[in-house]
């Protein structure tokens, strides 16, 4: 008898360490998911709208260490993004379930229109490029006997790309330089 009431204590003792409460039921981890941009994905504007799902619905959403709003489990926040590639981290939380975090790459491309060269020196050509932060590539053209005659100094007559179009900042300009275009 001793040894069944001691038995029964220790059992009680147990128990009652445990709290005697069921234990608590597993909480779901967080699900986030980025629908918009695409990882890598490019942009020509200075700010770009990431958004996506996360569930439970109710969880918080943070884009860039910035609250994103979040409505019946769909996300969304405006950032804004510097030229080249820049790394978006998202982080959503909802209580004692386990964080989500994510990240998504936006490259930001930023162009530059090729200036109008023809008619300048190869000093002004190049200064217009620097200005415009392209390289040139500077060739001169040998008219040949005449252009020994004749004189004078050479000029930009044509480029390529052509002036007005599109580019990456850095890119190579060929330039054409002769006496007489």
């Amino acid at each position: 008898m001793r040894l069944s009431l001691l038995t029964g204590a220790a059992c009680a003792l147990l128990l009652g360490a445990c709290g005697g409460d069921k234990p608590a039921k597993p909480v779901a981890p967080v699900r986030l998911q980025v629908t918009a941009p695409q990882d890598l994905g490019t942009v020509r504007t200075a700010s770009v709208e990431v958004r996506g799902t996360v569930r439970p619905a109710s969880a918080t959403v943070t884009v860039r260490g910035e609250r994103a709003q979040v409505s019946g489990g769909a996300w969304s926040a405006q950032i804004s993004v510097e030229p080249g590639v820049n790394v978006v981290d998202v982080l959503a939380s909802a209580g004692r379930a386990r964080p989500a975090l994510t990240a998504v790459r936006v490259r930001r491309v930023v162009d530059v229109v090729v200036p109008d060269l023809v008619g300048l020196s190869a000093d002004d050509a190049k200064s217009a490029l620097a200005d415009a932060h392209l390289e040139g590539d500077l060739q001169t053209t040998n008219g040949g006997f005449f252009d020994e005659l004749l004189g004078g100094k050479p000029e930009v007559c044509a480029t390529d790309p052509s002036a007005g179009a599109h580019v990456d900042p850095g890119s190579t300009v060929v330039v054409q330089l002769a006496r007489r275009c």
